[in-house]
């Protein structure tokens, strides 16, 4: 089985390298060829454009930026649904709204192509471990095809549903990152403001009910350290939780705490802070 992946960012490569280490030939495009360089001495097959790939591969899996460039990606004249065979299966790991997931699905319909929104959770480590969270909306018996692909990458890989399910779940556990982190960085801040010893903090909360995983996180691999270099940016994770927020808005609700989040990582943007790390405790 042949596999298309396009957008080989800080996940994308460390996915292509998983494929890579099980034995599949992958082919790769990434609109700045130098990105791929490194994969393609690890095996991989660059594409010099979306056509080339597409008329290649059985599979094809994308894994960018924002939901624009999902949207061009897929429905361009020159994008993956227009040179794609008849059966193909596409699988986007990018996090976008359920909306975005259900017009490509649609669209892909009409090409006799099927579409999986496959959003992760668990960051570049959980690639490199094998131990993402996948979250899949779409047809079953296209997901039944490719979980093998997905255990690859994955320990916990969950079908939801029909198509935008998976985007929906991602948005929903964005929402928990995005508030957990302004919660966690706001009561280590307070707690420095008056004078307690960060990691002596920290240390009492993660053995309290104050506890979670968003705390640990952030303090254990970046506050403590003082190693700001992103696994998750800021600027992702202020669009996940304003996608995330469109959903409470849809369902009639006028105040939520995702509101005060979506301000904080707005707030981080405009600071010049978008491409650290989401922990915010001595960003904002």
């Amino acid at each position: 089985m042949k596999i298309g992946f396009i957008g080989t960012g800080v996940m994308g490569s460390r996915m292509v390298k998983k494929f890579l280490e099980a034995g599949y030939e992958v082919h790769v495009y990434n609109r700045t060829r130098e990105k791929a360089l490194a994969l393609e001495a690890q095996g991989a097959i660059i594409s010099g454009c979306v056509k080339e790939l597409a008329e290649k591969v059985e599979i094809i899996c994308t894994c960018l930026s924002m939901p624009e460039d999902v949207l061009k990606i897929y429905k361009d004249p020159k994008g993956i649904l227009e040179h794609s065979k008849s059966g193909s299966i596409c699988i986007d790991f990018t996090s976008v709204g359920p909306e975005t997931s259900k017009e490509i699905f649609e669209f892909a319909q009409t090409k006799g192509i099927y579409y999986l929104d496959a959003p992760v959770s668990g960051g570049p480590e959980g690639v490199e471990n094998g131990s993402l969270t996948i979250m899949v909306g779409g047809e079953e018996e296209a997901f039944v095809k490719i979980k093998p692909i997905l255990n690859v990458i994955g320990a916990k890989i969950e079908f939801l549903g029909g198509t935008g399910s998976g985007s929906i779940a991602k948005l929903i556990n964005q929402y928990l990152v995005a508030v957990h982190s302004l919660a966690a960085s706001e009561a280590m801040v307070i707690g420095a403001v008056n004078g307690l010893d960060s990691e002596k903090l920290f240390n009492l909360l993660k053995v309290s009910y104050g506890d979670s995983r968003i705390l640990r996180r952030h303090m254990e691999e970046y506050v403590l350290d003082r190693d700001f270099e992103p696994g998750g940016a800021v600027k992702y994770v202020h669009k996940d939780v304003r996608l995330a927020n469109q959903l409470f808005e849809e369902a009639g609700i006028k105040q939520f705490t995702g509101q005060l989040a979506q301000q904080a990582f707005q707030e981080a943007e405009e600071k010049g802070l978008k491409d650290l790390d989401i922990q915010l405790s001595y960003s904002l």
